[in-house]
């Protein structure tokens, strides 16, 4: 391993302390209209309109029900257009339809290919933003040579079991290890496939930009290099990072990515394209030259951040070690206010975090995945409403 430069004391004193921007201002992503202003005679300012979209400092989380229970290593959640959440379990390979009204559970089927080992398997899902018509899945898993996405035709009116189409293998080669997979994937505003990649516990790979292991890639439906990547043929879209698990976008269009660190700091990151995010010549927030530094940072034992997602203008980030779940306020590109922990051991280990729409939110959690203690109805998906 790579020696690393970590924060100094100072900093580690600031824990939970958010930056005031980023060490590299350049290569912002679009901002897209915001809302439209209040209907008055006299427009708002823009000041005022600025102050009425940030959150408040403090927010609040209300678990609603249990959606379903007696999940077997759930880890990718994906809402189906029609109604219906989609959930990957790591282990089994297989992909189950949850009715959301009654947790009923189907099986899609098991995807063929997976080979389950360590916090590989299968992983992260998404839904083509062509699905009315195409009725595809995406799916990211670990094989017994590399981490690869592959897409599926998904036909319900098959019976049980059998509802899944061949796997047409789109990306290859991202490398694999026992540890460090990345995993996530999520389809953007711009309908180009978003995924994290781990580096495997080989540090070197996060700053090779011809290495897919350690970054964010962007990728057509197809598997190509997106349009418009900030590197040439490539469908690197940002490096320098050690485990992504977290992708999400707020009302700006602006991407987020929460990350493992390793013993010092875990990152909630505003994503750049091009840009270099330190790893693993930085861990935490380091104030180097070159390298982007994290909006936000927690203790590894507070976080191990695995998913994210938007509501109510907040991050809300799913943590495993840490057993609890983190609203992060956001003002543009920082945090208006320090990040507030719920639910904290109420659930055991926290996976994935998906919004449900307006300001409510769907929970999975994480204690069957061989580093939690499963009592009687683990794995469950949660209902929430947040503030």
């Amino acid at each position: 391993m790579v020696q690393r430069r970590v924060v100094t004391a100072v900093l580690a004193a600031a824990v939970l302390m958010v930056t005031t921007g980023c060490s590299d201002d350049g290569g912002k992503q679009p901002d897209t209209p915001g809302s439209s202003p209040p209907s008055s005679s006299t427009p708002a300012s823009p000041s005022e309109q600025a102050a009425a979209e940030v959150p408040p400092a403090k927010g609040s989380v209300k678990v609603v029900r249990t959606v379903t229970e007696d999940l077997n290593t759930p880890w990718g959640l994906a809402p189906l257009p029609e109604g219906g959440l989609l959930v990957s379990s790591r282990d089994e390979a297989t992909i189950s339809r949850i009715a959301p009204e009654t947790g009923e559970k189907t099986e899609l089927g098991e995807v063929p290919g997976v080979a389950p080992a360590g916090e590989g398997g299968l992983m992260g899902l998404a839904v083509s933003p062509d699905y009315a018509s195409d009725h595809m899945l995406y799916a990211y898993f670990t094989s017994e040579s590399d981490n690869r996405i592959v897409r599926m035709l998904y036909d319900p009116e098959k019976p049980e079991g059998e509802q899944l189409g061949a796997p047409d293998t789109i990306l290859r080669g991202i490398p694999k290890g026992t540890n460090h997979n990345g995993g996530r994937i999520a389809f953007g505003p711009d309908q180009m496939l978003y995924a994290s990649t781990g580096e495997r516990y080989e540090g070197p790979l996060a700053q090779d930009k011809k290495s897919l292991g350690g970054k964010i890639l962007r990728i057509t439906p197809d598997g190509e290099p997106a349009p418009g990547n900030p590197f040439d043929n490539s469908p690197v879209y940002s490096y320098g990072h050690r485990n992504v698990q977290g992708l999400a976008w707020d009302g700006k269009q602006r991407l987020w990515a929460s990350e493992f660190g390793q013993n010092t700091w875990d990152e909630l990151n505003q994503i750049q394209p091009g840009g270099n995010y330190g790893w693993p010549e930085v861990e935490g927030k380091g104030g180097e030259s070159g390298f982007i530094d994290p909006v936000a940072v927690w203790g590894t034992d507070e976080a191990s951040p695995s998913g994210i997602a938007m509501a109510e203008g907040s991050v809300w980030m799913a943590g495993l070690k840490g057993e609890r779940l983190w609203r992060i306020p956001l003002d543009g590109t920082k945090a208006s206010a320090d990040p507030q922990a719920f639910l904290e051991g109420d659930y055991g280990r926290l996976r994935t975090v998906v919004s449900a729409g307006g300001n409510k939110l769907w929970l999975v959690t994480s204690e069957t995945d061989g580093r939690g203690s499963p009592e009687n109805g683990d794995d469950k998906i949660l209902e929430l409403e947040v503030t």
